[in-house]
C-alpha cells in the first residue's frame, strides 16, 4: 500500500471509522486552541485565556474542521424522562466524542429525584452506553463526568433553584463556562411558565456581561392559537425572542436540511418545482406503534396537534418556500412565513380533512389493542390517532397544487417522507398498452428511517416490445458518504450552544401554524367521531376516498 506524508494512507476508505472520528476530535480540539485529551483522562487545558484571542488557524472559509461550541453549559429540566435519557444525554456525549464541545463543558440535571451528583453521573453513563451513536471512550466520559451536577427539587421549590444558581456559579469558577448556559425544558408543557418564571425570579435568565443565556423548549408549544400566544408572552417576558429556541427535531435531520440543498444548489430541480410541472405533494409521517404508556399526554392532544401543527407544516413550508436571500435565521423565517400565511384550508372541511382512531387487529404477527382499549383512555374519547388534510398555497408558484399531509399511529410501517409528484406527460406517442404500468414521475425525500432520496421515472422494459414501467434511482446517505448522519439532537444542541437559530421555528411560525390547524380542530369537535382503521393498515377508508375524489391516490411508502 502506498503512503503519503508521515505514513498517512492515501486511500481514505482504509481508515477505520473509530480512527477517523478520533482524528476529527483531535483536530477540532487543536483548532479551538485546546491541548488534546490523552488516554489518562485528564481535562485538557486552554492555552489562551484571553477572551479576545483569535486562533490564527481558524478561518471561516476553512470547511475541513467543524464548528466548535465555546465555553458553555447545559441545564436539563426533567432530566429523568425518556427524551433526556434516550436522546439528549447521548447527544451531548456524541458531541464531546467528536470534539465539538469545549473541554470545560458542564451538564446540570434538575428533577424530582433524591440523587447525588455521582448518582446522576451513573444514569448518564448508562444512557450513553445504551443509546450513544459513537463508540464509548473512557477518557471522553471522564472529562464530561467532571462537569456533571444534579439538583433535586420541584419546579416551585425556591431552595432547589437557589442550589441551581450556586451550582452554575461554582461551575463558572471550576470549569470555565464563562456564564454561558442553555436551559433545556424537557418537561410537560404545563410546566413551561413555572420554570421560566423561576429562572427569572432567581436571576438565572439574566446573563453576566459578555455572556449569554438561552431557553430551549420542546413541543407542543400550546394547544391552540390562544394558548400559544399566552405562552409566548410569558416566555418573552423572561427571555428575548432571539434567546428562545423551540425544538422541532425533524428540522435537525440531515435529509430535511438537504431539501434546501436539493432545491437551491442544483439547477435541474428548481425550474420544475412549481405548478406548471407538479401535480401534487404528499407529506407523510407514519408510526407503526401505538401510544404506549403516554395516555396522559396524548389523549386530548391527538395526531394533528402533535405532528401536523409543527412537523408537517414545517416540512411543507420548506418544500414550498421561495429561495431565501441567505441561509440565516431571519431569511429562512421570512420565506417560511410567506408560505404559512398563504395556506388555504379546503372550503368543505368534511370533504378535505379526515381523522381516525386505530382499532385492535393483528400487526406484525402480534394482536394489538385499539386506541379505546389502551390503559387510561376513556371509551368516549374522540382524540385522533390519524389525521389527513388537503391544503392549498395561494401564490403564483403553487396555485392549484394540493398539498396532502397525513400522520398516524399503528400504520403499516415507520416512515417520514416528502413526495413531489409530477404531472403526466402532456402527449404520449406510445399506445395505451405500452404505458399501462407507468405511473407519475416523482421525487421522494426520505426523512426517516432510510435517509436519502428517490427519483421515480419511466423506462423501457428490455425485450422486443415497447413496454414502459416505473423505475427508481436512489441516493442514500449511508452509501454516498463515509460517515453516518449525526442524530438530529446532536445538530440542534450544538446550534443552541453556538446561537445558530436557522433550524428552529420562531414564535411567528408557531402562531401561523395554529391559525391553520385551529379551524380544523374546531370543526372536528362538533362533527361526529373519528373513523376507525385497523392497526397495521394505512389509515381509514375515508382518507383514500378524499384523494379519490381528486382523481389521486396515496403513495405506499
Amino acid at each position: 500500500m502506498s503512503e503519503g506524508i508521515e505514513g498517512i494512507p492515501q486511500t481514505a476508505e482504509q481508515e477505520t471509522k473509530g480512527t477517523k472520528e478520533e482524528k476529527e476530535a483531535v483536530a477540532a480540539q487543536e483548532a479551538a486552541g485546546v491541548e488534546h485529551t490523552g488516554v489518562s483522562g485528564h481535562a485538557p487545558r486552554t492555552e489562551h485565556a484571553d477572551p479576545h484571542f483569535e486562533n490564527p488557524l481558524r478561518d471561516p472559509r476553512d470547511r475541513r474542521l467543524p464548528r466548535i461550541a465555546g465555553p458553555s453549559g447545559l441545564v436539563i429540566f426533567g432530566v429523568t424522562g425518556d427524551l433526556s435519557r434516550k436522546k439528549l444525554m447521548p447527544a451531548v456525549y456524541d458531541l464531546a466524542n467528536r470534539g465539538l464541545l469545549p473541554p470545560g463543558f458542564s451538564l446540570v440535571g434538575f428533577a424530582r429525584r433524591d440523587w447525588e451528583d455521582q448518582d446522576f453521573a451513573q444514569v448518564v453513563h448508562d444512557a450513553v452506553r445504551e443509546h450513544a451513536r459513537t463508540p464509548f471512550r473512557e477518557e471522553v466520559w471522564q472529562q464530561l463526568a467532571e462537569g456533571m451536577r444534579f439538583i433535586p427539587g420541584d419546579f416551585d421549590d425556591d431552595t432547589a433553584f437557589k442550589q441551581l444558581r450556586a451550582a452554575v456559579e461554582e461551575l463558572d469558577a471550576s470549569r470555565g463556562t464563562s456564564g454561558n448556559y442553555a436551559f433545556y425544558l424537557s418537561v410537560p408543557p404545563k410546566f413551561f411558565p413555572k420554570v421560566v418564571q423561576q429562572l427569572k425570579k432567581h436571576k438565572l435568565a439574566s446573563a453576566p456581561d459578555g455572556s449569554w443565556r438561552r431557553a430551549v423548549i420542546e413541543k407542543p408549544f400550546g394547544h391552540d392559537l390562544g394558548s400559544a400566544e399566552e405562552l409566548n408572552r410569558i416566555v418573552h417576558d423572561v427571555f428575548d425572542p432571539e434567546q428562545v429556541f423551540r425544538i422541532d427535531h425533524y428540522l435537525g435531520k440531515e435529509t430535511v436540511q438537504n431539501l434546501l440543498a436539493l432545491r437551491f444548489a442544483n439547477q435541474m430541480f428548481e425550474p420544475i418545482w412549481n405548478r406548471s410541472y407538479v401535480d401534487h405533494v404528499q407529506i407523510t409521517m407514519a408510526e407503526d406503534i401505538g401510544i404506549g404508556g403516554r395516555a396522559g399526554y396524548y389523549d386530548g392532544i391527538g395526531a394533528a396537534r402533535d405532528v401536523i401543527q409543527n412537523h408537517l407544516l414545517q416540512l411543507m413550508a420548506l418544500t414550498a418556500m421561495e429561495e431565501p436571500a441567505a441561509f440565516d435565521a431571519a431569511s429562512l423565517l421570512t420565506e417560511k412565513l410567506k408560505v404559512l400565511k398563504a395556506v388555504r384550508l379546503p372550503q368543505d372541511l368534511g370533504q378535505g380533512t379526515v381523522r381516525g382512531q386505530y382499532a385492535g387487529a393483528w400487526q406484525g404477527g402480534t394482536k394489538v389493542r385499539g386506541y379505546l382499549e389502551e390503559d387510561g383512555i376513556d371509551q368516549s374519547s374522540t382524540t385522533d390517532t390519524y389525521a389527513a388534510v388537503r391544503l392549498q398555497v395561494d401564490n403564483r408558484r403553487w396555485a392549484g397544487v394540493p398539498f396532502y399531509l397525513r400522520t398516524g399511529k399503528r400504520l403499516g410501517r415507520r416512515v417520514t417522507e416528502i413526495a413531489v409528484v409530477f404531472q403526466r406527460a402532456p402527449h404520449s406517442p406510445f399506445d395505451s398498452t405500452a404505458t399501462e404500468e407507468l405511473g407519475s414521475n416523482a421525487i421522494v425525500i426520505r426523512v426517516q428511517p432510510d435517509e436519502g432520496m428517490t427519483v421515480r421515472f419511466g423506462s423501457k422494459v428490455p425485450g422486443t416490445s415497447m413496454e414502459i414501467r416505473d423505475v427508481t434511482m436512489d441516493f442514500a446517505y449511508g452509501e454516498s458518504f463515509t460517515e453516518s448522519s449525526p442524530e438530529a439532537y446532536e445538530r440542534l444542541i450544538l446550534d443552541v450552544l453556538l446561537g445558530d437559530a436557522n433550524l428552529f421555528p420562531r414564535h411567528q411560525e408557531v402562531e401561523e401554524s395554529w391559525k391553520i390547524l385551529d379551524p380544523i380542530e374546531q370543526y372536528w369537535a362538533t362533527h361526529g367521531r373519528p373513523a376507525q382503521y385497523a392497526s397495521g393498515s394505512w389509515g381509514p377508508e375515508e382518507a383514500d376516498e378524499m384523494l379519490a375524489r381528486d382523481g389521486r391516490s396515496w403513495r405506499r411508502p
